[in-house]
């Protein structure tokens, strides 16, 4: 097993261990809000792909049918929206045996979530750390829960086999899954980040 295809074996959990997503005391009463971040390998030249195919390996279906021999909707939308954004930025897609000059692969999933929102601890100051209040919350603070959507974007080298990009979007859903509307916006959030700029090259150095 080569190093690429361990990589992208591993759990999306671990993919996405150390996302800081800052949601925000008002974050309950939205969905419309997108923490995007990605990271990528300074050494590549980005602006020499050209042509990109679907990574081989791909696993589809990613609402838990009972069949792999079929795309679910999420799966059809998320395709949808990187073929869509991919062309507009001038790559060509082609077939996984016609040596692409990157793969794309991706990974989505939905978790249960909790959020703290306001409260303060007893003297009227505000809340920086844990342990006061009530049960370990800062006084007056109240918990919700709320499902949020993460979706895992990787472009990888074709060559060298070696992840040269990868970006995650989660966003708080409506409902239990990810709709049309959430799959795009979610999409087109973290595709934002390609291809990594020169200036942000610049500034990561």
């Amino acid at each position: 097993m080569n190093r690429i295809t361990r990589f992208l074996a591993r759990p999306a959990a671990l993919a996405v261990m150390g996302l800081t997503l800052a949601l925000g005391a008002t974050s309950c009463a939205t969905s419309a809000n997108v923490a995007a971040t990605s990271d990528f390998d300074h050494a590549v030249n980005f602006r020499a792909y050209k042509t990109w195919a679907w990574y081989p390996k791909q696993a589809n279906d990613t609402e838990g049918g009972p069949a792999r021999g079929y795309e679910s909707f999420t799966d059809q939308r998320i395709r949808d929206a990187v073929t869509k954004d991919l062309t507009a930025k001038g790559l060509t897609e082609v077939a996984n045996n016609a040596s692409p000059d990157v793969y794309v692969a991706y990974s989505v999933r939905v978790e249960n979530k909790q959020q703290i929102a306001g409260g303060y601890p007893y003297g009227g100051y505000p809340y920086y750390g844990y342990g006061y209040g009530f049960g370990g919350y800062p006084y007056g603070a109240r918990a919700y829960n709320y499902k949020a959507g993460t979706v895992i974007i990787d472009i990888v080298d074709a060559k060298r086999k070696e992840l040269a990009w990868r970006g995650t979007g989660q966003a708080q859903l409506d409902n239990n899954s990810i709709s049309e509307e959430e799959t795009y916006r979610i999409v087109n959030s973290v595709m934002g980040n390609y291809p990594p700029t020169d200036q942000r090259r610049q500034a990561i150095r």
